[in-house]
C-alpha cells in the first residue's frame, strides 16, 4: 500500500493536533495538558505492528523515534521519556513519546487508563504546537 492510501485513524485525529510530517511519520501532539505527549504515525496504510513495516521504513521509524525523544527532552525537560507502541485501542501503528515527571499525576505508573484527558487551553495548545514544530524543524 502507498502513502496516498494512508488515512489517520479517527480516534487519533479526535484527540490530537497535527504538528507536521517527517519523512515517514505524521507527528501529532496529544491534546492532554496532564502530560507532554507526541505521537508518530507512519504514513503507511494497513500497518498495525512495527514488524509490518518494510526494513527501510522500520529503520526510518526508529530514527524518527530518536528525533521525537530529543524534541520531547528539549520541549518539556522531563525526568523520563516513555516510548511505546501499544495499539490495543487503535490498531493503526502509532508510537507514543511521552514526557514524564516524578510530579505528574500518574507517576510512576503508565499514563494509559489514568483519569480523563484534560485538553489544553487553546492558547497554550497553540504555543506548544508552535514550539514543538520549531524544534522538529531545527533538528
Amino acid at each position: 500500500m502507498t502513502e496516498s492510501e494512508f488515512v489517520l485513524d479517527p480516534r487519533l485525529s479526535a484527540d490530537t493536533v497535527h504538528l507536521g510530517d517527517l519523512a515517514l511519520s505524521r507527528v501529532l501532539l496529544m491534546d492532554d495538558a496532564r502530560f507532554p505527549w507526541l505521537i508518530l504515525v507512519p504514513r503507511r496504510a494497513g500497518v498495525s505492528e512495527i514488524t509490518d513495516l518494510a526494513e527501510p521504513d522500520s529503520a526510518a521509524l526508529w530514527q524518527e523515534i530518536r528525533l521525537a525523544t530529543g524534541v520531547m527532552q528539549e520541549l518539556a525537560k522531563p525526568d523520563k521519556v516513555n516510548v511505546g507502541a501499544l495499539g490495543n485501542m487503535v490498531p493503526q501503528l502509532h508510537v507514543h513519546v511521552i514526557g514524564r515527571f516524578r510530579s505528574d499525576p500518574a507517576w510512576p505508573g503508565p499514563v494509559w487508563g489514568f483519569g480523563s484527558r484534560t485538553p489544553y487551553p487553546l492558547h497554550a495548545r497553540a504555543q506548544l504546537a508552535e514550539r514543538a514544530g520549531a524544534l522538529f524543524a531545527a533538528a
